[in-house]
């Protein structure tokens, strides 16, 4: 299924969809994603990808207060008013100690919205088969994953599109893991 990100209802319709367990792509404020919201969905996920169990997934948040949920890190508030945003930052994972996450608030409100709506974070990550190209035109996803997925959010060719800076936060020390949209 294939929806419009103008469409008045496709922010309902992806949240509904994901509480449902289902796949989604969707537009992001840097490259289109797989996004679901559960452990079933991280596994089919990486089944359509084709990664690796042991590489994580970001965890897209609605607001940056929302990460609090996540770990009980203190984000240096440099890194915070780049939020919201295409800054990934690597922190501890309050669930699971020893553990780190990846955790973003998109700067694209439609997409927050989405996730509040959904009621959780969403796993995420870019959408190309592993080893290959991020895909930016829309007709190359519609092509490669249409019939992998519950549903597309078309909202036009990604072209050029640069993917999020991804920072890893150690205490107070904070080091530039990709160089991404974001300059640090």
């Amino acid at each position: 299924m294939i929806c419009s990100k103008s469409d008045t209802d496709s922010a309902v319709r992806c949240a509904n969809l994901l509480r449902k367990e289902k796949v989604l792509i969707l537009p992001t404020d840097t490259v289109y994603g797989f996004s679901g919201v559960t452990g079933r969905t991280d596994a089919l996920i990486r089944k359509i990808k084709g990664r690796a169990e042991t590489k994580p997934f970001i965890q897209l948040i609605s607001s940056p207060e929302d990460i609090s949920f996540i770990t009980d890190d203190i984000i240096p508030e440099k890194l915070l008013k780049l939020w919201p945003g295409p800054l990934t930052i690597i922190v501890s994972d309050k669930k699971n100690p020893g553990s780190t996450v990846a955790v973003r608030c998109p700067g694209d409100e439609w997409l927050r919205s989405v996730i509040r709506l959904a009621g959780s974070p969403l796993y995420s990550t870019s959408v190309n088969r592993s080893g290959s190209p991020v895909l930016q035109k829309i007709a190359d996803i519609r092509a490669e994953f249409e019939r992998e997925v519950d549903l597309i959010v078309d909202a036009g060719d990604a072209q050029n599109s640069v993917p999020s800076t991804i920072v890893r936060l150690d205490g107070e020390t904070v080091t530039v893991v990709r160089q991404g949209a974001v300059k640090l």
